[in-house]
């Protein structure tokens, strides 16, 4: 069974100025339900994890300050929303959802977390709307439950995933994959151990024949047993924040062959939904959607 995470607190504590897009948080469930994608019985409830959790991730000054909300000015204004005390708990929570999927995902092959993708966030400071790195704490407490030894991240958000390839930079037990604009944010990248910079406009065909050639390859050369996939859907022509030229099929069969090469090689992924910034909701949301269907065509 495909089991996803989702929490009432992804889509009610975000400020105002900031609930577009993601009102996707609330449309999304409600579309896959509608549609008859998915059941209520798919749904799960991520709740607080254990500090112990972030902690292997995130140094403890930086998450004390999130927690007591004694961030400086500055490190506040990275982030990108005001700080407050229902934020941060979002973050823990969205944490916990992806921990709780990758466990689903050893079970049934995939699992999903409505929310999460929170590849800026670094060691000790978050960027970008991102203040926690749910993937990379997953990822970490697998391998303190020796539940997977070597790891793949691939991080398919129109923005590279610094955050991440600094978190795991010394770490030859996860490998860091990100293939993104390359005038996007961050101007200034971090060195995952692969990165894949593309020009701006870059159409279907070129991205897909760049991925063809290289996911195979990597599975090939690093032999995970877990995949991360962060499915990002700006990448999109239409993104406000993107400038990559993909169409809503293109970003589609993205996925399609990120979810078929993971199935044919019987290695377990969990996936995040990263970015999606298009003016129309419908766009976004039918693009994230395009994800669960397909996860459900191809594992179940």
């Amino acid at each position: 069974m495909l089991k996803i995470a989702f929490h009432p607190i992804y889509k009610h504590s975000l400020p105002e100025g900031h609930r577009f897009p993601m009102l996707k948080y609330e449309l999304l469930p409600e579309q896959l339900l509608y549609e008859g994608t998915c059941t209520e019985a798919n749904f799960f409830k991520p709740e607080t994890p254990s500090d112990t959790h972030i902690l292997n991730v995130h140094t403890k000054d930086y998450y004390q300050d999130l927690k007591q909300l004694t961030l400086d000015k500055r490190a506040a204004r990275k982030i990108g929303f005001p700080l407050s005390s229902v934020l941060v708990e979002r973050e823990v929570i969205i944490a916990d959802g992806s921990i709780k999927a990758s466990e689903y995902a050893l079970e049934y092959g995939i699992a999903m977390n409505i929310a999460g993708g929170t590849h800026h966030a670094y060691t000790n400071r978050g960027e970008a709307f991102c203040l926690l790195n749910d993937q990379a704490i997953s990822a970490r407490y697998l391998q303190d439950k020796g539940l997977v030894h070597k790891i793949l991240i691939v991080d398919l958000d129109v923005h590279q995933g610094n955050g991440t390839a600094e978190i795991f930079q010394n770490d030859t037990s996860v490998f860091t994959f990100s293939m993104h604009g390359k005038s996007n944010y961050p101007f200034k990248k971090e060195m995952s151990d692969l990165d894949i910079a593309l020009e701006n406009d870059t159409d279907d065909d070129t991205y897909l024949n760049i991925l063809y050639d290289i996911l195979p390859k990597l599975i090939k050369q690093e032999e995970p047993d877990f995949i991360y996939y962060l499915s990002g859907v700006d990448v999109i022509a239409t993104d406000k924040l993107g400038k990559l030229g993909l169409t809503l099929n293109g970003c589609k069969t993205r996925d399609q062959f990120v979810l078929s090469t993971c199935k044919s090689h019987n290695i377990p992924v969990m996936c995040s939904m990263g970015g999606g910034y298009s003016p129309d909701i419908k766009t976004i949301v039918e693009a994230h959607a395009n994800t669960y269907r397909l996860a459900q065509e191809i594992f179940f």
